[in-house]
């Protein structure tokens, strides 16, 4: 979507701005801060102030942390702050024929509240391989939902179809300047919520608008504010773009349910990163699995891939120049299907070393499962499964192997309960991740 106004205007010429902020003119920063405080002015019935709160896991990891909870919007995401000012900003005609978007990631659910919301009519067209959820989401909004195609590609031609067949206006997520403006209004939060800031936490990839507009809004506001994006290292399109000196388009991701929020990388969000963001680093899914289990653990909130994504740089060590500073954390979106969760979940105990599995062999004879459940009990692990088998083929006839899954409270302890079951059974077989 391209919408020409002045804003836009306003925006990209502050985005070829130098990089040094005191270099600037003092209008052309003057218009960027108008821009987004317009933007804010407008929003501010129809988004919360989210809290930007200090975090206990500032002591683990040896900094001041500030969450600043997007999560707690309506529909769970940050960029209902965009999608609301971009709706506003429609005209009159525009809003009364009516919005549609093809796709089923957070964007399409702010859209289809906020549309439903401002009495526009709203129209989402979602792949039929979408997980009911979200459907049934989107239609509690208020939106129509049309099930079509196996693909998003498919989704998004019937959805331009339609748009030209019934004047609909068609709406995707891309880094327009009006859109841009409501993103950053969440840079002019956490700068007054957080006082004494040293650096910003945001994340990258694809979609870049909210590393993009915030670190501009930030810079703005103090040209010493830290700011780093964070990305996963197999959709690297940030690093790639700033490396090759242009927006990066391919961006191809295995694993679409674990990470939705794909979309292009333009030149606005392009401009925007390389003048004011000051690093961005990658992190790998593993790092953001543990990224979400500490943030459900520590702060009590389920987080989706992209929530979990700026915390990962820090609990994976990827910023130690920050030790000792005060970091606001963007936890940006907080939406996954219960079922992935639970999923995510089990996969990040594993990762933590706190869920193992072991196979031990152990006679026939009468209370020698009850000795090995003494043992896990003296050691205080927690049994998840047991399952006892007698193999078809074997050497010994007077034994059986037993498989455990067992729940321990970190890597020290899992350790010290692998040697003790090594000591007891020699013939153990532990089962490495």
């Amino acid at each position: 979507m391209k919408i020409i106004s002045q804003e836009e205007g306003k925006l990209n010429d502050s985005a070829t701005c130098p990089e040094v902020a005191i270099s600037k003119p003092v209008y052309t920063t003057c218009k960027k801060i108008q821009d987004i405080s317009a933007a804010a002015l407008k929003i501010q019935y129809g988004v919360l102030k989210t809290p930007c709160t200090y975090s206990r896991l500032s002591k683990q990891c040896g900094m001041d942390i500030y969450l600043k909870k997007e999560l707690l919007q309506y529909t769970g995401t940050a960029k209902e702050r965009g999608v609301l000012y971009l709706l506003m900003s429609l005209r009159e005609d525009q809003q009364r024929n009516g919005v549609i978007v093809a796709s089923d990631c957070n964007f399409s659910m702010a859209v289809a509240y906020h549309a439903s919301e401002l009495h526009i009519p709203v129209f989402v067209i979602m792949s039929t391989c979408t997980p009911p959820t979200r459907v049934k989401t989107c239609r509690e909004y208020g939106a129509m939902v049309i099930s079509y195609g196996s693909t998003v590609r498919d989704s998004q031609l019937h959805a331009r179809r339609l748009a030209q067949e019934n004047n609909y206006f068609y709406l995707e997520e891309d880094d327009s300047a009006i859109y841009q403006s409501g993103l950053g209004t969440m840079g002019l939060e956490i700068y007054e919520q957080v006082s004494k800031l040293d650096a910003v936490i945001l994340p990258a990839g694809i979609p870049s608008g909210l590393l993009a507009s915030n670190s501009a809004t930030l810079k703005h506001l103090n040209q010493h504010v830290f700011v780093v994006g964070v990305e996963l290292e197999n959709i690297s399109v940030d690093q790639q773009s700033l490396k090759m000196g242009q927006p990066v388009e391919d961006h191809t991701y295995s694993h679409p349910q674990f990470y939705r929020e794909l979309s292009g990388f333009g030149t606005n969000s392009f401009q925007l990163t390389g003048n004011w963001v000051d690093k961005v680093v990658t992190v790998r899914e593993e790092d953001v699995l543990i990224s979400m289990l500490r943030l459900l653990e520590y702060e009590h909130v389920a987080v989706d891939a992209e929530g979990a994504l700026a915390l990962a740089a820090l609990m994976s060590g990827k910023l130690p120049e920050l030790k000792g500073k005060r970091v606001a954390v963007a936890v940006s979106s907080g939406n996954m299907e219960l079922p992935l969760m639970k999923q995510c979940m089990d996969q990040a105990l594993t990762l933590d070393n706190r869920v193992c599995k072991f196979t031990v062999t152990v006679t026939d004879c009468p209370g020698e499962i009850s000795k090995l459940l003494e043992t896990l009990a003296r050691e205080e692990a927690r049994i998840l499964t047991m399952k006892q088998e007698q193999p078809y083929m074997r050497t010994d006839l007077f034994t059986s192997e037993v498989s455990c899954v067992v729940e321990t409270r970190d890597r020290s302890h899992t350790t010290q309960l692998r040697k003790i079951l090594t000591d007891r059974y020699p013939m153990i077989t532990w089962v490495e991740r």
